[in-house]
């Protein structure tokens, strides 16, 4: 469960069942038992598009983006709805505010940018849908640490400004850290829930998730 204007993370082990819990959320899975929903609305059966639609935005691990395309294009590319197309320039200069490296490199060929710059125009790709709900799959993998800093900071600014955000992360201190709850994942099941700033101090997870 996401509320309104929060972070939630989502922890575990490889094969723990996070990325399947995102993509099907997105609609890219179809769920075996259970369901899930949207404001009350349940959107299990949905296409991805109409998920996309009705506000929730997937950056998926790999950050996916479109290679032999410009950044323009990756980035127009997440405004193609009505509601979304009719304020696409408004919404392009406020992921240049997030990232103004974007804006320097507006005609060049995403797939010549370096490992950061593909992950920022990822995230910008995402919010270009004017989502409500932003799911972050592995965000700061591969990152220099400067950066992985970087791109908590800029997952803070758009929590900030209404956008709830649920996310899973490799870097378990720093998504806790900025989270409002957390769940831990094992074996396709939760195991623990609780605040951010609580679930830092369980043994299990400061064992387990943290070395500690």
């Amino acid at each position: 469960e996401v509320q309104p204007g929060e972070v939630v993370s989502v922890i575990g082990s490889n094969g723990a069942g996070k990325s399947t819990l995102l993509k099907t959320i997105s609609g890219m899975l179809r769920c075996r038992k259970g369901s899930s929903s949207l404001n009350g609305s349940d959107i299990s059966h949905a296409p991805s598009s109409r998920i996309v639609e009705q506000g929730i935005s997937h950056v998926p691990e790999g950050r996916q983006i479109f290679p032999t395309m410009t950044v323009l294009e990756n980035l127009e590319m997440g405004a193609q709805f009505p509601r979304t197309k009719q304020v696409q320039h408004a919404t392009m200069e406020q992921v240049f505010g997030y990232f103004p490296r974007l804006k320097e490199r507006l005609d060049q060929k995403a797939g010549t940018l370096s490992g950061g710059e593909q992950q920022m125009l990822a995230m910008g790709r995402g919010l270009m849908s004017l989502p409500s709900l932003m799911m972050l799959d592995e965000p700061s993998l591969g990152l220099a640490p400067v950066l992985v800093s970087t791109i908590f900071e800029i997952i803070t600014k758009i929590n900030r400004r209404g956008t709830a955000i649920l996310l899973i992360e490799q870097n378990v201190f720093n998504s806790l850290k900025i989270s409002d709850r957390g769940y831990v994942l094992e074996n396709g099941r939760i195991k623990l829930s609780g605040a951010g700033s609580e679930l830092l101090e369980n043994p299990h997870i400061r064992k387990t998730y943290l070395g500690l």
